[in-house]
Protein backbone atom coordinates (compact mmCIF):
# COMPACT_ATOMS: atom_id res chain seq x y z
CA UNK A 1 0.00 0.00 0.00
CA UNK A 2 1.57 3.34 -1.01
CA UNK A 3 2.49 5.83 1.71
CA UNK A 4 0.39 9.00 1.88
CA UNK A 5 1.97 11.98 0.22
CA UNK A 6 3.05 15.09 2.10
CA UNK A 7 0.13 16.88 0.47
CA UNK A 8 -2.24 14.14 1.64
CA UNK A 9 -0.90 14.30 5.19
CA UNK A 10 -1.34 18.06 5.21
CA UNK A 11 -4.94 17.71 4.10
CA UNK A 12 -5.68 15.11 6.77
CA UNK A 13 -4.13 17.36 9.43
CA UNK A 14 -6.22 20.29 8.24
CA UNK A 15 -9.42 18.25 8.42
CA UNK A 16 -8.51 17.01 11.89
CA UNK A 17 -7.75 20.55 13.06
CA UNK A 18 -11.05 21.80 11.67
CA UNK A 19 -12.92 18.98 13.41
CA UNK A 20 -11.15 19.79 16.68
CA UNK A 21 -12.03 23.47 16.33
CA UNK A 22 -15.69 22.69 15.65
CA UNK A 23 -15.84 20.29 18.58
CA UNK A 24 -14.15 22.83 20.83
CA UNK A 25 -16.54 25.55 19.65
CA UNK A 26 -19.52 23.34 20.43
CA UNK A 27 -18.09 22.62 23.86
CA UNK A 28 -17.63 26.33 24.49
CA UNK A 29 -21.15 27.27 23.34
CA UNK A 30 -22.91 28.24 26.58
CA UNK A 31 -26.40 29.52 27.32
CA UNK A 32 -28.88 29.98 30.12
CA UNK A 33 -32.66 30.07 29.79
CA UNK A 34 -34.52 32.36 32.18
CA UNK A 35 -38.21 32.79 32.96
CA UNK A 36 -38.99 36.18 34.53
CA UNK A 37 -41.98 38.27 35.57
CA UNK A 38 -40.57 41.76 35.09
CA UNK A 39 -39.37 42.48 31.58
CA UNK A 40 -37.85 45.91 32.19
CA UNK A 41 -35.91 44.84 35.30
CA UNK A 42 -34.82 41.61 33.60
CA UNK A 43 -33.48 43.54 30.60
CA UNK A 44 -31.30 45.72 32.82
CA UNK A 45 -29.99 42.74 34.78
CA UNK A 46 -29.27 40.65 31.69
CA UNK A 47 -27.33 43.57 30.18
CA UNK A 48 -25.13 43.78 33.27
CA UNK A 49 -24.70 39.99 33.39
CA UNK A 50 -23.62 39.87 29.73
CA UNK A 51 -20.91 42.43 30.38
CA UNK A 52 -19.41 40.14 33.02
CA UNK A 53 -20.06 36.89 31.15
CA UNK A 54 -20.02 37.60 27.40
CA UNK A 55 -19.47 33.90 26.70
CA UNK A 56 -22.93 32.96 28.02
CA UNK A 57 -25.90 33.53 25.73
CA UNK A 58 -29.01 34.53 27.71
CA UNK A 59 -32.42 33.48 26.46
CA UNK A 60 -35.49 34.52 28.37
CA UNK A 61 -39.26 34.35 28.50
CA UNK A 62 -41.10 37.26 30.12
CA UNK A 63 -44.63 37.39 31.49
CA UNK A 64 -46.60 38.10 34.64
CA UNK A 65 -45.99 36.14 37.81
CA UNK A 66 -48.99 33.80 37.60
CA UNK A 67 -48.46 32.51 34.04
CA UNK A 68 -44.68 32.25 34.50
CA UNK A 69 -45.07 30.13 37.64
CA UNK A 70 -47.76 27.98 36.02
CA UNK A 71 -45.58 27.37 32.96
CA UNK A 72 -42.60 26.30 35.07
CA UNK A 73 -44.78 23.92 37.08
CA UNK A 74 -46.34 22.45 33.93
CA UNK A 75 -42.86 21.79 32.51
CA UNK A 76 -41.54 20.15 35.67
CA UNK A 77 -41.23 16.73 34.04
CA UNK A 78 -39.12 18.17 31.24
CA UNK A 79 -37.96 21.66 32.28
CA UNK A 80 -37.16 24.18 29.60
CA UNK A 81 -35.91 26.92 31.94
CA UNK A 82 -32.76 26.99 34.03
CA UNK A 83 -33.80 29.87 36.32
CA UNK A 84 -37.15 31.34 37.33
CA UNK A 85 -36.78 34.78 38.91
CA UNK A 86 -38.34 38.20 39.49
CA UNK A 87 -41.46 36.50 40.82
CA UNK A 88 -43.08 37.42 44.13
CA UNK A 89 -42.73 35.65 47.45
CA UNK A 90 -46.00 33.74 47.07
CA UNK A 91 -44.89 32.36 43.69
CA UNK A 92 -41.45 31.46 45.06
CA UNK A 93 -43.03 29.34 47.75
CA UNK A 94 -45.45 27.83 45.23
CA UNK A 95 -42.55 26.83 42.97
CA UNK A 96 -40.64 25.37 45.90
CA UNK A 97 -43.59 23.29 47.07
CA UNK A 98 -44.31 22.09 43.51
CA UNK A 99 -40.76 20.76 43.17
CA UNK A 100 -39.69 23.18 40.45
CA UNK A 101 -36.69 24.45 42.42
CA UNK A 102 -33.71 22.57 43.76
CA UNK A 103 -31.56 23.98 46.58
CA UNK A 104 -28.62 26.15 45.62
CA UNK A 105 -26.65 28.61 47.74
CA UNK A 106 -25.01 31.21 45.47
CA UNK A 107 -21.27 31.53 45.90
CA UNK A 108 -20.16 34.60 47.82
CA UNK A 109 -23.76 35.71 48.36
CA UNK A 110 -24.13 39.26 49.68
CA UNK A 111 -27.86 38.80 50.29
CA UNK A 112 -29.05 39.39 53.85
CA UNK A 113 -30.06 36.18 55.69
CA UNK A 114 -33.64 37.41 56.05
CA UNK A 115 -34.00 37.28 52.25
CA UNK A 116 -32.83 33.67 51.90
CA UNK A 117 -35.10 30.64 52.01
CA UNK A 118 -34.37 28.61 55.13
CA UNK A 119 -34.05 25.46 53.01
CA UNK A 120 -31.92 27.09 50.32
CA UNK A 121 -34.41 26.76 47.46
CA UNK A 122 -34.47 30.46 46.53
CA UNK A 123 -33.16 33.92 47.33
CA UNK A 124 -35.11 37.16 47.35
CA UNK A 125 -33.44 40.09 45.63
CA UNK A 126 -35.51 43.07 46.68
CA UNK A 127 -38.53 44.27 48.60
CA UNK A 128 -41.17 46.70 47.42
CA UNK A 129 -42.15 48.55 50.58
CA UNK A 130 -45.38 50.44 51.21
CA UNK A 131 -45.44 53.95 52.61
CA UNK A 132 -47.51 57.11 53.00
CA UNK A 133 -47.22 60.26 50.93
CA UNK A 134 -48.42 63.04 53.24
CA UNK A 135 -49.20 66.50 51.90
CA UNK A 136 -47.87 68.95 54.49
CA UNK A 137 -49.74 71.95 53.07
CA UNK A 138 -53.12 70.21 53.26
CA UNK A 139 -52.39 69.07 56.81
CA UNK A 140 -51.71 72.68 57.76
CA UNK A 141 -54.84 73.93 55.98
CA UNK A 142 -57.01 71.35 57.72
CA UNK A 143 -55.23 71.57 61.06
CA UNK A 144 -54.40 67.87 60.97
CA UNK A 145 -51.51 66.14 62.75
CA UNK A 146 -48.75 64.34 60.86
CA UNK A 147 -49.44 60.57 60.98
CA UNK A 148 -46.69 58.46 62.47
CA UNK A 149 -48.07 54.92 62.37
CA UNK A 150 -50.66 53.07 60.28
CA UNK A 151 -52.86 52.96 63.37
CA UNK A 152 -53.12 56.76 63.21
CA UNK A 153 -55.02 56.48 59.93
CA UNK A 154 -58.25 55.34 61.60
CA UNK A 155 -58.47 58.53 63.66
CA UNK A 156 -61.74 60.39 62.92
CA UNK A 157 -59.72 63.54 62.13
CA UNK A 158 -58.65 61.98 58.82
CA UNK A 159 -62.18 61.34 57.55
CA UNK A 160 -62.16 61.34 53.72
CA UNK A 161 -58.51 62.47 53.71
CA UNK A 162 -56.97 59.15 52.65
CA UNK A 163 -56.60 57.50 49.25
CA UNK A 164 -55.10 54.11 48.51
CA UNK A 165 -55.10 51.52 45.71
CA UNK A 166 -58.01 49.13 45.48
CA UNK A 167 -57.02 45.55 46.32
CA UNK A 168 -59.49 44.45 43.63
CA UNK A 169 -57.33 46.01 40.92
CA UNK A 170 -53.87 46.64 42.36
CA UNK A 171 -51.21 44.38 43.81
CA UNK A 172 -50.02 47.31 45.91
CA UNK A 173 -53.48 47.71 47.42
CA UNK A 174 -53.63 44.00 48.05
CA UNK A 175 -50.26 44.00 49.84
CA UNK A 176 -51.23 46.95 52.03
CA UNK A 177 -54.65 45.71 53.06
CA UNK A 178 -53.78 42.03 53.54
CA UNK A 179 -51.02 43.20 55.87
CA UNK A 180 -53.48 45.35 57.79
CA UNK A 181 -55.82 42.38 58.19
CA UNK A 182 -52.95 40.10 59.21
CA UNK A 183 -51.59 42.61 61.75
CA UNK A 184 -54.71 44.38 63.00
CA UNK A 185 -57.76 42.42 61.82
CA UNK A 186 -60.75 43.24 59.63
CA UNK A 187 -62.22 45.81 62.08
CA UNK A 188 -59.16 48.00 61.44
CA UNK A 189 -59.83 47.94 57.70
CA UNK A 190 -63.51 48.74 58.31
CA UNK A 191 -62.50 51.77 60.39
CA UNK A 192 -59.93 52.82 57.78
CA UNK A 193 -62.63 52.66 55.10
CA UNK A 194 -64.53 55.38 56.93
CA UNK A 195 -61.61 57.73 56.22
CA UNK A 196 -61.04 56.73 52.58
CA UNK A 197 -61.86 59.35 49.96
CA UNK A 198 -61.05 57.12 46.99
CA UNK A 199 -59.68 53.69 46.07
CA UNK A 200 -57.53 54.07 42.95
CA UNK A 201 -57.21 51.52 40.16
CA UNK A 202 -53.40 51.70 40.05
CA UNK A 203 -50.73 51.52 42.71
CA UNK A 204 -49.73 55.19 42.33
CA UNK A 205 -53.20 56.73 42.41
CA UNK A 206 -53.24 57.55 46.12
CA UNK A 207 -49.88 59.29 45.90
CA UNK A 208 -51.04 61.36 42.93
CA UNK A 209 -54.05 62.67 44.85
CA UNK A 210 -51.92 63.47 47.89
CA UNK A 211 -49.27 65.13 45.76
CA UNK A 212 -51.93 67.32 44.16
CA UNK A 213 -53.36 68.24 47.56
CA UNK A 214 -56.75 66.62 46.91
CA UNK A 215 -56.28 64.45 49.99
CA UNK A 216 -53.86 64.67 52.89
CA UNK A 217 -52.55 61.10 52.76
CA UNK A 218 -51.91 58.70 49.90
CA UNK A 219 -50.81 55.11 50.41
CA UNK A 220 -48.53 53.64 47.76
CA UNK A 221 -45.19 51.88 47.15
CA UNK A 222 -41.69 53.16 47.76
CA UNK A 223 -40.50 54.30 44.32
CA UNK A 224 -43.68 56.33 43.82
CA UNK A 225 -43.26 57.87 47.28
CA UNK A 226 -39.75 59.04 46.45
CA UNK A 227 -40.63 60.15 42.92
CA UNK A 228 -43.51 62.26 44.26
CA UNK A 229 -41.27 64.00 46.76
CA UNK A 230 -38.44 64.44 44.24
CA UNK A 231 -40.85 66.15 41.83
CA UNK A 232 -41.10 69.08 44.25
CA UNK A 233 -44.52 68.36 45.72
CA UNK A 234 -44.94 69.54 49.34
CA UNK A 235 -45.02 66.02 50.74
CA UNK A 236 -43.37 63.95 53.41
CA UNK A 237 -42.71 60.21 53.20
CA UNK A 238 -43.88 58.30 56.26
CA UNK A 239 -43.27 54.65 57.08
CA UNK A 240 -45.62 53.19 59.65
CA UNK A 241 -44.57 51.18 62.66
CA UNK A 242 -44.53 48.09 60.46
CA UNK A 243 -43.99 47.97 56.72
CA UNK A 244 -46.26 46.08 54.31
CA UNK A 245 -44.11 44.71 51.52
CA UNK A 246 -43.79 42.39 48.56
CA UNK A 247 -40.49 40.57 48.04
CA UNK A 248 -39.26 39.12 44.74
CA UNK A 249 -36.54 36.64 43.92
CA UNK A 250 -35.67 33.45 42.11
CA UNK A 251 -34.14 30.01 42.18
CA UNK A 252 -32.50 27.16 40.30
CA UNK A 253 -34.82 24.94 38.24
CA UNK A 254 -34.36 21.27 39.10
CA UNK A 255 -33.15 19.33 36.07
CA UNK A 256 -32.81 22.41 33.87
CA UNK A 257 -30.81 22.03 30.65
CA UNK A 258 -27.92 24.31 31.64
CA UNK A 259 -27.25 23.95 35.39
CA UNK A 260 -23.68 25.27 35.30
CA UNK A 261 -24.63 28.49 33.54
CA UNK A 262 -27.72 28.82 35.74
CA UNK A 263 -25.54 28.77 38.84
CA UNK A 264 -23.28 31.45 37.33
CA UNK A 265 -26.36 33.62 36.80
CA UNK A 266 -27.63 33.03 40.33
CA UNK A 267 -24.16 33.86 41.70
CA UNK A 268 -24.38 37.15 39.80
CA UNK A 269 -27.86 37.87 41.20
CA UNK A 270 -26.50 37.50 44.75
CA UNK A 271 -23.70 40.00 44.11
CA UNK A 272 -23.15 43.72 44.57
CA UNK A 273 -23.15 44.09 40.78
CA UNK A 274 -26.76 42.93 40.46
CA UNK A 275 -27.81 44.94 43.52
CA UNK A 276 -26.34 48.08 41.95
CA UNK A 277 -28.58 47.55 38.91
CA UNK A 278 -31.63 46.80 41.05
CA UNK A 279 -30.94 49.78 43.30
CA UNK A 280 -31.80 52.12 40.43
CA UNK A 281 -35.27 50.67 39.85
CA UNK A 282 -36.53 49.21 43.15
CA UNK A 283 -37.05 50.42 46.68
CA UNK A 284 -35.05 48.11 48.94
CA UNK A 285 -32.39 45.66 47.78
CA UNK A 286 -31.55 42.46 49.66
CA UNK A 287 -27.87 43.40 49.39
CA UNK A 288 -27.19 46.32 51.75
CA UNK A 289 -25.99 49.64 50.42
CA UNK A 290 -28.24 49.94 47.37
CA UNK A 291 -31.74 51.21 46.62
CA UNK A 292 -33.89 54.02 47.97
CA UNK A 293 -34.87 52.43 51.27
CA UNK A 294 -32.57 51.63 54.17
CA UNK A 295 -33.86 48.36 55.61
CA UNK A 296 -32.25 49.21 58.94
CA UNK A 297 -34.75 52.06 59.32
CA UNK A 298 -37.94 50.03 58.79
CA UNK A 299 -39.49 46.76 59.95
CA UNK A 300 -40.65 44.51 57.13
CA UNK A 301 -43.85 42.76 58.14
CA UNK A 302 -43.69 38.97 57.85
CA UNK A 303 -47.17 37.61 57.14
CA UNK A 304 -48.31 35.34 59.93
CA UNK A 305 -51.16 33.73 58.02
CA UNK A 306 -51.30 32.49 54.42
CA UNK A 307 -53.25 34.75 52.06
CA UNK A 308 -55.73 33.53 49.47
CA UNK A 309 -56.01 36.68 47.33
CA UNK A 310 -59.16 35.51 45.56
CA UNK A 311 -60.90 34.94 48.87
CA UNK A 312 -59.52 38.20 50.27
CA UNK A 313 -60.82 40.24 47.35
CA UNK A 314 -64.20 38.59 47.64
CA UNK A 315 -64.42 39.42 51.34
CA UNK A 316 -63.18 42.98 50.80
CA UNK A 317 -65.83 43.55 48.14
CA UNK A 318 -68.65 42.25 50.33
CA UNK A 319 -67.48 43.36 53.75
CA UNK A 320 -65.98 46.77 52.96
CA UNK A 321 -67.50 47.87 49.65
CA UNK A 322 -70.86 46.15 50.30
CA UNK A 323 -70.89 44.72 46.79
Amino acid sequence: MPSPSIKGLTRIAAIAAAAFTLAGGAALAREVVIYNASDSVNTALVGAFKKKHPDIDVKFVSGSTGPIAERAIAEKGKPQADVVYLVNNAALEQLKQAGVFEPYEPRGSKILPAFRDDDGFYSKYFATTMCMVVNKERLAQKGLPMPVTWEDLIRPAYRKEISLPSPLKSGTGGAILTTFVDAFGWPFVENLHENVYQYSDGGSGGAQLAGAGEVAIGLTFDTTCFETKASGKPVEIVYGRITPNVTEGGGLVAGGPNPTEAKVFLDFMASDDAAAVLGKVVGATAVPGHGLVDLKQITLWQMRRPVDMTAFRREFASRILKQ
